[in-house]
């Protein structure tokens, strides 16, 4: 089945859902286990709030923030796990370049379920690595 599983956070509430369907699927399966905090601080571009004292050390801090809930439940389910951060760019590209990189066979992550308008303009990153993975998804709302 699964052998190495990636779960994707955001460090939201919602993707705590992921977290624990990815460790707990880890554990049953005996898979690997590695996550990602994909931190976009801003706009693909504009690098003019990553100039601002003190920014990357807030940004760098947002991450391991968003890592934290992985790494407790990693421990305690007792599941050897990997953390890693990205910082910049966009989530989704992040998200299957970090699934690739590792030789990852499911990437596991949660869904805002934003509908509408707000779908529309905000984009959703887990549509996107839907639309764009080679790799299966397992999507938790």
């Amino acid at each position: 089945m699964y052998r190495h599983i990636l779960v994707a956070t955001d460090g939201s509430a919602l993707s705590g859902r992921a977290i624990r369907q990815g460790v707990s699927l880890a554990k049953a399966l005996g898979a690997r286990l590695t996550a990602v905090a994909v931190i976009a601080p801003y706009a693909p571009g504009n690098t003019a709030l990553a100039a601002l004292r003190g920014f990357s050390v807030a940004v760098r801090k947002e991450a391991r923030r968003a890592l934290a809930a992985f790494n407790a439940e990693a421990r305690a389910q007792a599941v050897p796990a990997t953390a890693t951060s990205v910082v910049g760019g966009e989530p989704w590209k992040a998200i299957l370049r970090a699934a690739r990189s590792r030789k990852c066979d499911l990437i596991v992550m949660a869904s805002h379920g934003r509908a509408g308008l707000s779908g529309v303009l905000l984009g959703s990153e887990t549509t996107k690595v839907l639309t764009h993975s080679a790799i299966p998804v397992l999507v938790c709302r």
